[in-house]
C-alpha cells in the first residue's frame, strides 16, 4: 500500500475516532504526553540558567541545541511509547498523526538554531515563521495525500539548458539541497570563526582572512555538493559562469577591484584595526575592516565608508603603522622687543606641565620667521596618544602660554598698519 493511501486511511480512520467518545483516552494520553514533555523541558532551562556554563564553545552549542529541540524530541519519545501501549485497548490514530508533527517541529527547531548561529539580524524572526508555515504545510499536503499530485505537476513543468532537461521539481529539489549544505558551510564556517578569533598567537588581520576564505571555500564546496546530488549537472551552468565573467569584467570591476584590495589589505597588514589614518579628507581610527570597504571612525564620532580600492591605491598616512608617537607642531607670535629666550622656555614649560606631552623627544620651541607684526615662534612636542584627539591639548598649552606672558610681559601682536600722510612743499 502506498504511503498516499496509508494517509487517506489514517485520516478516515481519525474522523471515526472522533465520533466516538473513546476519543477521550487518545487526546487525554496526547495531553498527558504534551505535558510531560513540557515539564521536562522546563526542568532542562531551568537547570541550564543555574548551571555553570561550559567552558567549551562545542558544549555551549551543545547545551543550546539541547534546550531548543528538548520540547519536540521528548514529547516525539513519549507519543512513541504510548501509543503501542494504547493500542492494546483502543485505537491510536490521533497519536499516530501527532507523530509527524512533532518530527517536523524538531527538525524547525534544528535548522533556525543553525541558522541563528550563523545569521542575527531582525528578519529572522519574520523568516522563521515563513518557514515554519511553509515546513507544516507541506507535512500537511504530505498527511493528506496531497503531495504527490504537487510533485507531478512541477514535474510536468520543465525546460532545456543545454542537454539536460530541468524541471520545477528538480529545481526545488536543489534549491532546498542548496540551502541545507550552506547551512551547514555556514555553521562549520563559524565554528572555524569562533576558534581563530581566539587564537592567542594569530594577528587579528590574518584571523579575519583566513575565517572568510574558510566560509568562501566551504560555501562552493556546498553548492559543488549539493547541485549533482539532485541530479544537476554542472556543466549546464557553464553559460551562467561565463555570463557571470563577463559581468565582473564590465559592470562589477569596481566590485570586484575593492573584494580583491581587502584582502591585500589584511594579508599585508598595512592597516589594522585602532590605527589611526588620514586617507584624503577623513581622519579617524580604523575601526572595522572587511573586503569590500574599511570603517575611519573620525575625532568627532562620524564614521566614513572608504572602498578599499582607494586606500591601496592612494596614499595613506598611518600615524600608528610602525610608531604610535607623533610631533605636534604649536605656531606663536610675539612682538618685537620681546625676550625670546624667556618666551620659549615658557612655552616648553607649557607643554611639559601636560602629562600627554612626551619626555623623549623632548618639547622644543624655534624661531621660524621674522614676520611683519611680529617674530614666529614655534613650539614641537610630542605626544604616543593621537587616537585621543588635540584639540584639547591645544587648548590647555595654548591657555597655559597665554597666562604665563601675561605675568612675564610679553606681548601676542596682532597685525598693525602704519600710514604716513606726505604733504606737498
Amino acid at each position: 500500500m502506498s504511503a498516499n493511501s496509508q494517509f487517506g486511511l489514517l485520516l478516515a480512520d481519525l474522523w471515526a475516532d472522533l465520533q466516538q467518545p473513546d476519543v477521550i483516552w487518545q487526546v487525554g494520553v496526547l495531553a498527558i504526553c504534551m505535558a510531560i514533555a513540557w515539564l521536562f523541558s522546563y526542568i532542562v532551562r531551568s537547570h541550564q540558567a543555574h548551571a555553570v556554563p561550559s567552558a567549551t564553545r562545542a558544549g555551549k552549542l551543545g547545551q543550546r541545541g539541547f534546550k531548543r529541540v528538548a520540547f519536540p524530541l521528548s514529547a516525539l519519545l513519549l507519543v512513541l511509547v504510548a501509543r503501542p501501549l494504547l493500542g492494546q485497548w483502543h485505537h491510536v490514530n490521533l497519536l499516530s498523526l501527532a507523530v509527524p508533527l512533532l518530527l517536523s517541529l524538531a527538525v524547525i527547531r534544528s535548522v533556525f538554531f543553525v541558522l541563528r548561529l550563523s545569521f542575527s539580524g531582525p528578519w529572522l524572526a519574520s523568516f522563521e515563521r515563513t518557514f515554519a508555515a511553509f515546513a507544516w504545510g507541506i507535512v500537511a499536503l504530505h498527511i493528506t495525500g496531497l503531495l504527490p499530485d504537487l510533485i507531478a505537476l512541477l514535474e510536468s513543468v520543465g525546460f532545456t539548458v543545454g542537454k539536460q532537461r530541468l524541471d520545477l521539481w528538480v529545481i526545488l529539489q536543489g534549491v532546498a539541497t542548496v540551502l541545507a549544505t550552506l547551512l551547514l558551510a555556514l555553521w562549520a564556517g563559524g565554528t572555524i570563526e569562533g576558534r581563530l578569533m581566539a587564537a592567542p598567537g594569530l594577528d587579528s588581520n590574518l584571523r579575519i582572512v583566513f575565517a572568510r576564505l574558510a566560509k568562501a571555500v566551504l560555501i562552493v564546496i556546498a553548492v559543488l555538493i549539493a547541485l549533482p546530488v539532485v541530479g544537476i549537472d554542472l556543466t549546464t551552468l557553464s553559460v551562467f559562469g561565463g555570463a557571470l565573467g563577463v559581468g565582473l569584467g564590465f559592470g562589477l570591476q569596481k566590485i570586484a577591484a575593492n573584494y580583491v584590495s581587502g584582502f591585500i589589505i589584511l594579508l599585508d597588514r598595512s592597516i589594522r584595526i585602532g590605527d589611526l589614518i588620514s586617507v584624503g579628507p577623513d581622519r579617524g581610527q580604523v575601526s572595522r575592516i572587511t573586503t569590500r570597504y574599511t570603517v575611519i571612525k573620525g575625532m568627532t564620532g562620524v564614521e566614513a565608508i572608504v572602498p578599499n580600492e582607494v586606500l591601496v591605491g592612494s596614499v595613506v598616512q598611518n600615524e600608528s603603522f610602525s610608531d604610535t608617537r607623533v610631533r605636534i607642531a604649536l605656531p606663536v607670535q610675539v612682538a618685537y622687543g620681546s625676550d625670546l629666550e624667556r618666551a620659549m622656555a615658557i612655552m616648553v614649560e607649557a607643554a611639559v606641565a601636560q602629562p600627554r606631552v612626551l619626555a623623549d623627544p623632548p618639547a622644543k620651541a624655534f624661531v621660524t620667521a621674522f614676520a611683519d607684526s611680529g617674530i614666529n615662534l614655534e613650539l614641537g612636542f610630542w605626544v604616543g596618544d593621537p587616537e585621543e584627539g588635540t584639540l584639547q591639548l591645544r587648548s590647555d598649552i595654548n591657555l597655559g602660554i597665554w597666562r604665563a606672558f601675561q605675568a612675564a610681559g610679553i606681548e601676542i601682536p596682532f597685525p598693525q598698519r602704519e600710514v604716513r600722510i606726505v604733504g606737498k612743499g
